[in-house]
């Protein structure tokens, strides 16, 4: 297919690759499609495209957009980035559309190619959509339909769809949102799908279940998205969609309808950040921008959070006194990163509460059968509140009864819209693929969390509350020390950038830091990196130690006179055997400066804080040797940011 084309002169799709048993191949891909839409009074094109722009950091692997004009639809779709798409836009003429669709896809099922990029449209070319998530029930709907008669040339679920919305159309004498209600009720899965019709050129008409879907409100236009940075360069006002709604847009109404056809509610919502905020403003890459934001995401995450007599309040806690009494456990849910912060609140929380504190990766949780019942408090930790994983576990979760709190970045996702409380992080648009100020606001966040049920419950007395809190107020400066010192980091990266093979130690606190220490290189170098509780290294790992293997080890404040001693033990046990060590330490700790090859000195905290400034130098060594090695910082190969499908 040639660039713009009416949806008439779409090719065949002949020849597409089937597996060997002759179904369709499937990638493996984990998906996080980007979604755009738009009825208003500018062109459509430069309004989608934008916002597609915008939407990259997600990841994805083709590109496509379907406008709606004088009564046909008009397409175009390319595989690999948008500059693909771009090239082919700029050979056709320019079609004066003023409601359009555009989406960025990552392949779930069907090779990442020019026809199974989205858009897709049903036969006869009179309606096109794009989708988000997946059909459960493709193959069975795909089997219907060719037994009907249709032929479709692509390999993808969403295809299925596209055809499904035509039958509808004719069947509600071209109704696309009566369409759009009866297509859904009949798919099973995660899905968004947003639609335009050839025929109705001043509206679009979008669906979810278990998939983020925003709807942004304009003046004379509005707009439909996977995220509010979509359209955030033209309104701040949002629309917060519930589960299994449909809604149908045109430049001066939104009405929102389930998916039986009734009136529906959606929450409106203002977006406390500006486009500013999603631009890189002079930095390499995100991450390096995230990265020297943390101070201040840290600060904003704790904005408000203490009351005039020096209490702990947390204003989106809609869970009573009454029930946090009542809890005899919590269990931690979380993915990557995020089980890292976890693992770092699961000290805190036990420390300061008693409640004994699990932490399970939200992907394994309820295919254990956990015991969790209405004493139990499960805490969902997600930086985009749409982990798929995680929000499965905690519809688990809650029918078994528990209470669920969501940790999380993203105002109006579906994570904390599904749980009985949250904590939002406000640590503003992270955009970087690989998590920064998102795992330290989510360690913050955690500990707001301790220091609140230990307050509820009399663990903590008021004045030892205020005491902690003064504590976390002062990190954001101590982060900001770290970060104006890097350079010791950065010329260190450069000369290690040649490394086959990084080790991470730590214990007690430690140990999370130095896991998330290895998962950052692994994402951004694409390094071997391995985390280790430092007393399990004489237990095996320490037969991957040899001569000048890089050891990155964690030191805790001395106060910690036991584990402070044995970490002693364990540097001088690695660097016996020829590795060379760099060794995270609080300022003036003299006695570990003579047992290491180079020392990064941190910032006086308290053990339970030191996460929070012991991170920052792994995460600008990452950054600097994926740098060094001509790695894309901000989108690496094979991850995209927020993993929608389980």
């Amino acid at each position: 297919m040639r660039g713009l084309l009416p949806v008439s002169r779409m090719t065949s799709g002949r020849g597409r690759r089937r597996s060997a048993a002759g179904e369709p191949a499937v990638a493996t891909l984990v998906p996080m499609c980007g979604i755009v839409g738009y009825v208003g009074g500018q062109q459509a094109i430069d309004v989608v495209m934008d916002g597609l722009r915008r939407l990259e950091y997600r990841g994805y692997d083709s590109a496509g957009v379907a406008l709606v004009e004088a009564g046909s639809l008009h397409t175009a779709k390319r595989a690999g980035k948008l500059a693909n798409l771009d090239k082919a836009l700029a050979h056709e003429h320019p079609v004066p559309a003023t409601t359009g669709i555009g989406h960025t896809r990552w392949a779930t099922h069907g090779a990442p190619n020019d026809v199974n990029a989205h858009p897709h449209t049903d036969a006869a070319g009179r309606v096109a959509v794009i989708h988000n998530g997946i059909i459960e029930n493709f193959a069975e709907l795909r089997v219907g339909l060719e037994r009907r008669g249709h032929d479709l040339v692509s390999e993808t679920d969403t295809e299925v769809v596209a055809h499904l919305l035509g039958e509808e159309l004719s069947r509600h004498d071209g109704d696309l949102v009566a369409a759009m209600h009866g297509v859904c009720r009949d798919l099973a899965g995660a899905f968004t799908l947003v639609a335009v019709a050839a025929a109705d050129p001043d509206r679009l008409v979008a669906a979810r279940r278990s998939s983020p879907l925003v709807v942004g409100l304009g003046d004379g236009e509005n707009f439909v998205a996977s995220d509010v940075s979509a359209f955030i360069a033209h309104t701040r006002e949002a629309l917060e969609l519930g589960q299994d709604q449909v809604v149908e847009v045109t430049r001066d109404s939104v009405t929102v309808t389930d998916f039986a056809g009734a009136a529906a509610e959606a929450t409106p919502y203002h977006v406390d950040w500006d486009a500013s905020a999603a631009e890189k403003g002079g930095y390499a890459w995100f991450m390096l921008k995230e990265i020297d934001e943390q101070p201040r995401a840290i600060a904003d995450t704790l904005l408000g959070r203490m009351a005039a007599d020096g209490s702990l309040q947390l204003d989106e806690m809609r869970l009573s006194d009454e029930e946090l009494r009542v809890v005899d456990k919590v269990i931690i849910i979380a993915c990557g990163t995020a089980f890292y912060s976890g693992l770092v609140a699961k000290y805190a929380i036990e420390h300061w509460t008693r409640l004994p504190c699990e932490v399970e990766l939200a992907s394994e949780f309820r295919y254990r059968d956990p015991v969790v019942d209405r004493s139990t408090l499960v805490v969902a930790i997600s930086q985009s509140g749409e982990t798929m994983d995680t929000l499965m576990a905690i519809r688990y979760a809650r029918a078994q009864r528990a209470r669920v709190l969501a940790i999380c970045n993203t105002n109006g996702s579906t994570i904390p819209r599904e749980s009985d409380a949250v904590i939002y992080t406000r640590a503003g648009p992270e955009i970087a693929v690989a998590s920064t100020k998102g795992f330290l606001s989510q360690i913050v966040a955690c500990h707001l969390l301790g220091l609140y049920l230990a307050q509820v419950r009399g663990t903590k007395y008021g004045d030892e509350v205020k005491a902690i809190l003064d504590q976390l107020h002062r990190v954001p400066a101590q982060v900001q020390r770290v970060l104006d010192d890097a350079d010791q980091v950065r010329v260190l990266a450069r000369d290690l950038a040649g490394s086959t093979s990084v080790l991470f130690l730590g214990r007690h606190t430690g140990f999370p830091v130095a896991l998330e220490g290895a998962l950052k290189l692994k994402e951004l170098a694409y390094l071997h990196a391995e985390g280790f509780a430092a007393g399990e290294l004489k237990h095996g790992p320490i037969a991957l130690v040899d001569i000048g293997v890089p050891v990155f080890v964690v030191v805790p404040p001395r106060g910690r006179d036991a584990i402070h001693a044995k970490m002693l033990s364990n540097i001088q046990e690695v660097r016996a055997r020829g590795a060379r060590t760099i060794v995270l330490a609080e300022e003036g700790d003299d006695e570990v400066a003579g047992h290491a090859d180079e020392v990064i000195w941190l910032p006086r905290v308290p053990t339970l804080l030191q996460p929070l400034v012991a991170t920052v130098p792994l995460q600008i060594f990452a950054c600097e040797v994926a740098t060094a090695l001509g790695h894309d910082v901000d989108q690496p190969r094979n991850l995209a940011k927020s993993v929608t499908v389980e």
